[in-house]
């Protein structure tokens, strides 16, 4: 079962093509949540909340029965809760380029700008520029600066982003959804729903199924060291530093990726 990323507004759309490969010997369940890609929409978006989205994958776990869950990014938040609360659901679970806290939600925002203020100053330059006219960071003409570090802080080789090109299609990303749950202006100051998330760090040596974290040493958003820090409170997880990854593994390395993914179901019970 895949749980995807892009925020909390992301679709499946994110692991087509790449997935592909695990469906040849593996039954591959691409979830959409409620108001996302293909499920149903809510009347209001605020109707959207981390706990809601915990207990629709739950349900939908209880249905099919006991699976592998890989949760990337926000889906990974979605995976720690269900390893923790749900247990039995959870065969084995992996987590690409995630999160354990708001904290750490907080500290992508920091590290993508100190990116941006380096990297790109003349950007950055323009984006204090709107901020100090008034302009929230999820503002659209904010959003189109900020996309300018997307091909530098998310991957080893900024080509690799046009392997992503299709999640600028319609249905991709609910974009009306990210601000309402991530605050007005989450580049800066996180808010809305995501302080409610909890934090996984004291209860992440709990999760007693099979485990594997999965960082990219070029992922210039969640670091490393952040990656690091998470596998430290889970130490009876495999960690996989990809050494020509940023945040996407499986578009960047699927082979190693895909090659650990099936040796971490394999031990599964």
């Amino acid at each position: 079962m895949l749980l995807a990323g892009l925020g909390p507004a992301g679709s499946h759309a994110v692991f087509h093509p790449a997935f592909t490969n695990l469906a040849a010997d593996h039954e591959v369940i691409y979830v959409d949540l409620f108001g996302r890609g293909r499920s149903g929409k809510p009347a209001h978006l605020d109707e959207i909340d981390f706990a809601g989205d915990a207990h629709d994958v739950a349900g939908l776990l209880e249905l099919l029965g006991p699976s592998h869950v890989y949760g990337f990014s926000y889906g990974g938040l979605l995976a720690q809760q269900l390893a923790l609360d749900r247990p039995g659901l959870v065969r084995s679970l992996a987590l690409a380029n995630t999160l354990h806290s708001p904290e750490m939600w907080q500290a992508n925002h920091a590290n993508i700008n100190r990116e941006l203020e380096n990297q790109y100053p003349e950007v950055w330059e323009q984006i204090l520029a709107l901020r100090a006219g008034g302009i929230p960071s999820t503002a659209p003409e904010m959003q189109r600066l900020f996309a300018a570090a997307m091909r530098l802080v998310r991957f080893y080789n900024p080509d690799n982003a046009e392997k992503l090109a299709h999640l600028a299609e319609p249905g991709a990303r609910n974009q009306a959804l990210y601000p309402v749950f991530c605050g007005a202006d989450v580049d800066f100051i996180i808010g809305g729903k995501i302080p409610a998330i909890p934090d996984f760090r004291p209860r992440l040596r709990e999760i007693s199924c099979p485990m594997l974290i999965v960082a990219g040493r070029y992922d210039r958003a969640l670091y490393p060291r952040c990656q690091r820090e998470l596998a430290s409170f889970a130490p009876q997880a495999r960690f996989l530093m990809l050494e020509r990854s940023g945040s996407f593994a499986h578009v960047e390395e699927p082979e190693t990726l895909f090659a650990a993914v099936r040796e971490l179901i394999a031990t599964a019970k």
